[in-house]
């Protein structure tokens, strides 16, 4: 399955780049499994998504929670919570 991700505020800064395509292994069914493969996957990664709890999903366009599937997703935007003042 070919996703295309979307980095946005200090996970864009801390990730070097605004987007990328992935092909994540079949066992990545949910967004905290993606976390998780990211994380894994380099020194990078395992930066940025070394706390998962702070990091926030939107699949296709929704917000959805971190035990979202995603079975069918294309599009995958990660970002950190977003506070106004």
């Amino acid at each position: 399955m070919a996703l295309q991700l979307a980095y946005f505020a200090w996970v864009r800064e801390r990730m070097g780049c605004g987007e990328e395509q992935v092909e994540p292994p079949a066992s990545v069914a949910t967004a905290s499994d993606l976390i998780a493969w990211l994380a894994a996957r380099d020194d990078r990664g395992a930066r940025v998504f070394a706390e998962p709890a702070r990091i926030r999903v939107a699949i296709d366009g929704q917000m959805m929670g971190n035990d979202a599937a995603l079975a069918g997703a294309r599009d995958v935007a990660l970002f950190p919570p977003v506070t106004g003042g």
